[in-house]
């Protein structure tokens, strides 16, 4: 078998003491697929339990803000331990996921400027799994909610706008990410 760095398009995996997402995928080489599907085999059987207990809109209610807050906090402190502006902070996470989601994704690109970026993602795995399991709701806070979080680390020099993604139901996400530059992002 060929070494990581010998195939095409294919990034060798990092060193978790440099990777600045190891404490969202708790220091592994693992897809962001991967990380969700593991995620999912805890969360579902504790959010079916609670649902039994607690009823599903508690439940859900429950669950959802505590991941939510979760991962708010985790890219807060991640963002803030990155040097840089607030828009060189979205591009280097938003480089370091990239390879992990890996080809879990159909991106059509509609235009990328140096202050604007927009495309739709026109197939999703992670939608595809999460409806499998009849949780795309789950899905959505650990996956789609995510990307507001990314995009607050690149406040006010990044916005998103986003209407709809396939996780909730949608034909396609559409995201539309405005760009301002700031002194030291043109550096």
């Amino acid at each position: 078998m060929a070494d990581a760095e010998e195939v095409k398009g294919v990034s060798k995996p990092t060193d978790s003491t440099t990777d600045i997402l190891a404490p969202v995928f708790a220091g592994t080489n693992l897809s962001l697929l991967d990380m969700a599907k593991l995620q999912a085999q805890v969360l579902v059987p504790v959010l079916k339990a609670l649902r039994a207990e607690l009823g599903e809109a508690r439940a859900n209610q429950l669950v959802s803000t505590a991941l939510r807050g979760w991962l708010h906090n985790l890219y807060r402190d991640i963002g803030a331990q990155l040097p840089g502006s607030p828009r060189q902070k979205w591009e280097a996470i938003n480089a370091a996921v990239r390879p992990r989601i890996g080809n879990a994704i159909d991106i059509e690109g509609l235009k990328q400027e140096p202050d604007a970026w927009e495309f739709n993602i026109r197939g999703c795995r992670y939608a595809d799994f999460f409806r499998q399991l009849g949780e795309p709701e789950l899905g959505a806070v650990l996956l789609c909610d995510v990307d507001v979080d990314i995009e607050a680390v690149g406040s006010p020099e990044v916005k998103m706008t986003r209407t709809q993604t396939i996780m909730k139901g949608a034909e396609y996400c559409d995201f539309r990410f405005r760009m301002k530059t700031s002194d030291k992002a043109k550096q």
